[in-house]
């Protein structure tokens, strides 16, 4: 299954590193990754996508327990089988 992750984290420069850290610990593959400067605030915003076959629960609960972390947002899970029709 593939899904894509949104985060507002605060901008540090750890912050992607403990981010990473939990998408890899958790058993699932970086497919993608975009991370802006928000304008007004000392955030950034993330976007990951990821794949595996563990429950995509397990990784938000743990992104979500992470300090920098301040908002998640799971966007969608495709099956391999869906996105291969659409490439």
């Amino acid at each position: 299954m593939t899904h894509t992750i949104n985060l507002i984290a605060q901008s540090r420069p750890e912050t992607m590193e403990r981010v990473l850290r939990v998408v890899r610990h958790r058993g699932f593959a970086l497919n993608a990754v975009e991370m802006k400067n928000c304008d007004q605030s000392n955030t950034v915003n993330i976007q990951l996508t990821v794949s595996g076959e563990r429950p995509i629960s397990n990784l938000e609960h743990q992104l979500k327990k992470l300090y920098d972390v301040t908002e998640l947002e799971l966007n969608s899970a495709l099956s391999q089988s869906a996105v291969a029709m659409n490439a």
